[in-house]
C-alpha cells in the first residue's frame, strides 16, 4: 500500500507527504550538481522534480543554498568501538547524515559469543538508523594463538547466516588460515558464499599470489590498507575497497594513488572501522572521513558516490544510495559541500534530525545481560613477574608497535624474577572470560618508550582480554585490579596512584551512559596515558594499545597464551628462551 501511495503521489493524484524544494541535488549517478526537488510518499523517493514544479506536499522542507545527497552507507564499523551502546550511536551519527552503518559485532561476539550477537541485532532493529548486522568470523580471530569468550566455527557461522538480519560474514581476519586451505576458516567462507551473501575481508599486508589465494577462497572486500600503493594493487585485483578514515596518516597517499586513475573506481567505498568516543562527539565519523577526503583534493560528488551508491551495490541494495523515483527516502541535506554539515536527515521518509540535532526520539534497549563479564580475582604485584632460574638470561622481544617483529636482549635474574633491560617495558595480559584461569602472560615490549606508569585496558583487539602495560609491577597490579572492580574499561595509574578511569561495565568495552560522559572520561584516560608514556606518532600512539594483541596480523603479539606468531602457528608460552649462566 506505501508503494501504491508513492506511485500516485508521483502521478500527482495525491500530495506528497513531503516537498524537499530549492536545493542542489547531489547526483551521484551522474557526478552532476543539479538543482532539483524531491517528493516523498512514506518511506519512498516518489520524484525527483524540477525547481518549483509542484508545490501539493504535507511538509516543506527549505534546501536553499544547500546540497541534496543520498544517505550516507558506513561500510565498515564496530560501534563498540566508540564504547557506545547501538541507541547512542544513533542519535552521534544520524545527525550528520549517515543513515545506514554495515555493523560487524565481533568484539562483542568474543566476550559474549551468540548471545551478544543477538543482542546486537535485537538493540540495533528498531533504530531509525539501518544497522546491517554482520556474522562475525573471527571468533577468535587467531585460534590456537589466543582465547576469547566464544568460538564460532562453520556450524555456528551457518546457522547466523541462515538468520535473516544478518547481511553476510564480517571481516574474514584469519587470513592465514584461508590461504593455507586450514578446514575451519574454509567452512566459514564457504558458508558465506553458500547462503550468497557477501565475504568480507581484512587483508593486511597481502600482495601477489597470497592476495590471489586470499580472493580465490571467496573473500571480496578489504580496509586494512597500508599505503597508495597498496590500495591500487587491491582496486586492480578486483577487491571491493572500504576506505577507512581510522588511519588519518594515510589518507594522503590514498588520495594521490585515486587521482593517478583515469575513472573513478565503482569498487570503492568508504567506512570508519574504529572511532574513538572523543572523536565522535567532536568529529563526527563517516562525515569526518568525507571531509578530509575532499580537503585533501577529491571532488566532493565522487566521495559521496563511494559513500552512497557505491556502497549500496556492493550490499546488493537497489533501495538505497541513490536519490531517484522509487528508491528508500534516506537523505541528507548538506549545508556545502565542504564541511558536510547536514541541515537536514531524513531516514525512511522521516525527518530524524536538523542542525545537527535529533527530532526523533530513540529509545534504550535493555543491556543488563552484558554484565558481570569480567572472570577475574584481584591480581599482585608478583603476578607480573617473569619467573626464571639462573643469574642471567636470554629473552624474546616484542620490537615496535602496529608491524612487530621479533627481537632479543639478555636480561639479570635477581630473586628468581627476570629485571628488564633500561630499553624494555612490560605487557601482560589475563584472559578473563572465564575459558583458563586468570593468570597473566607477561612479555617483554621494545620500542614502545619508557613507562612511567601503567595502563590497563580490557578494549583489547580481539579477544578482549584484560591488558596491562607498564614497567612497575605494582602500578600494573592497581591498573588491572580496578577494571576487575568496576566491570572492564580503561585506567592509567602512576605512582601507586589511580589517575583516570573510564568503566565499561557492558562485556568490558561499552558504557550506556550518554556520549558526553563517555567521551568526557576516554579523554581523561588518554590524556593521562600522554603523561605516562612519550608518544611517537604514527605507531607510537594511544591506539596502538588497543590493537597491540591483535594476534591475526603478522609479527609477535602477546596475548592470554604467551607470544603469538601467527605466520608460525606457534605460541612462546615464556619470554625466556634460555639460561646464560
Amino acid at each position: 500500500m506505501s508503494r501504491e501511495k508513492a506511485v500516485a503521489a508521483a502521478r500527482g493524484d495525491r500530495p506528497f507527504d513531503l516537498l524537499i524544494s530549492g536545493g542542489t541535488l547531489a547526483d551521484v549517478a551522474t557526478g552532476e550538481l543539479r538543482k532539483a526537488d524531491i517528493g516523498i510518499s512514506g518511506s519512498l523517493i516518489a520524484a525527483v522534480l524540477p525547481p518549483g514544479s509542484r508545490t501539493d506536499a504535507k511538509q516543506h522542507l527549505d534546501a536553499a543554498g544547500a546540497f541534496v545527497s543520498p544517505g550516507l552507507i558506513d561500510m565498515h564499523m564496530h560501534i563498540e568501538s566508540s564504547m557506545v551502546t547501538p541507541a547512542t550511536y544513533a542519535r552521534a551519527m544520524l545527525a550528520r547524515g549517515v543513515t545506514t552503518i554495515v555493523w560487524d559485532p565481533h568484539e562483542l561476539a568474543n566476550v559474549a559469543g551468540l548471545d551478544a550477537v543477538d543482542w546486537a541485532i535485537a538493540a540495533s532493529r528498531d533504530l531509525p538508523l539501518e544497522a546491517i548486522v554482520l556474522a562475525p568470523s573471527c571468533v577468535p580471530s587467531a585460534p590456537g594463538l589466543e582465547r576469547a569468550g566464544a568460538d564460532f566455527g562453520p556450524d555456528i557461522m551457518t546457522e547466523l547466516l541462515a538468520r535473516p538480519e544478518i547481511g553476510g560474514i564480517a571481516e574474514v581476519m584469519n587470513m592465514e588460515g584461508v590461504i593455507s586451505g586450514d578446514p575451519r576458516m574454509s567452512g566459514i567462507v564457504s558458508a558465506g558464499l553458500a547462503a550468497q551473501k557477501p565475504v568480507f575481508g581484512h587483508a593486511r599486508g597481502l600482495s601477489g599470489d597470497r592476495l590471489a589465494a586470499f580472493m580465490t577462497a571467496g573473500v571480496s572486500s578489504d580496509h586494512e590498507l597500508t599505503s597508495g600503493d597498496d590500495l591500487l594493487e587491491k582496486l586492480r585485483a578486483g577487491l571491493t575497497i572500504e576506505l577507512r578514515g581510522s588511519h588519518p596518516y594515510l589518507l594522503p597517499g590514498f588520495v594521490e594513488a585515486l587521482k593517478s586513475l583515469a575513472i573513478w573506481p565503482q569498487t570503492l567505498t568508504l567506512c570508519t572501522d574504529d572511532v574513538f568516543p572523543d572523536d565522535l562527539l567532536e568529529k563526527g565519523g563517516l562525515d569526518a572521513l568525507i571531509r578530509t577526503l575532499v580537503e585533501l583534493g577529491l571532488p566532493p560528488v565522487q566521495a559521496l558516490q563511494a559513500a552512497t551508491l557505491n556502497a549500496a551495490q556492493r550490499l546488493r541494495r537497489d533501495d538505497l544510495g541513490l536519490i531517484a523515483a522509487g528508491r528508500r527516502a534516506n537523505i541528507a541535506v548538506f549545508e556545502d559541500m565542504e564541511r558536510f554539515s547536514a541541515r537536514h536527515v531524513i531516514a525512511d521518509g522521516r525527518l530524524v534530525a536538523s542542525s545537527g540535532r535529533m527530532l526523533a526520539e530513540i529509545a534504550d534497549y535493555p543491556a543488563d545481560a552484558l554484565r558481570k563479564s569480567m572472570k577475574a580475582e584481584a591480581l599482585s604485584p608478583d603476578d607480573f613477574r617473569v619467573r626464571s632460574h639462573g643469574n642471567r638470561v636470554e629473552i624474546a622481544t616484542i620490537d615496535q608497535p602496529r608491524f612487530t617483529r621479533w627481537g632479543k636482549a639478555e636480561a639479570f635474574v635477581r630473586d628468581g624474577t627476570v629485571v628488564p633491560p633500561d630499553d624494555v617495558s612490560l605487557i601482560s595480559v589475563i584472559h578473563r572470560h572465564g575459558k583458563a584461569p586468570a593468570i597473566p602472560k607477561t612479555g617483554f615490549l621494545r620500542g614502545w618508550g619508557q613507562w612511567r606508569g601503567a595502563f590497563a585496558t580490557t578494549v583489547s583487539h580481539d579477544s578482549h582480554n584484560l591488558t596491562v602495560f607498564g614497567q612497575d609491577p605494582h602500578d600494573m597490579a592497581i591498573a588491572a585490579n580496578a577494571l576487575i572492580e568496576s566491570g572492564g574499561g580503561m585506567a592509567v595509574v602512576a605512582g601507586g596512584e589511580l589517575k583516570a578511569l573510564l568503566a565499561l561495565p557492558l562485556l568490558g568495552l561499552i558504557s550506556d551512559a550518554p556520549l558526553e560522559t563517555v567521551a568526557r572520561d576516554f579523554e581523561a584516560v588518554r590524556a593521562a596515558a600522554g603523561t605516562i608514556a612519550d608518544w611517537e606518532p604514527p605507531y607510537l600512539t594511544f591506539k596502538a594499545l588497543v590493537g597491540a594483541t591483535l594476534a591475526c596480523n603478522s609479527g609477535p603479539h602477546q596475548t592470554d597464551m604467551g607470544i603469538a606468531d601467527v605466520e608460525a602457528g606457534t605460541v612462546l608460552e615464556s619470554p625466556v628462551l634460555r639460561i646464560i649462566d
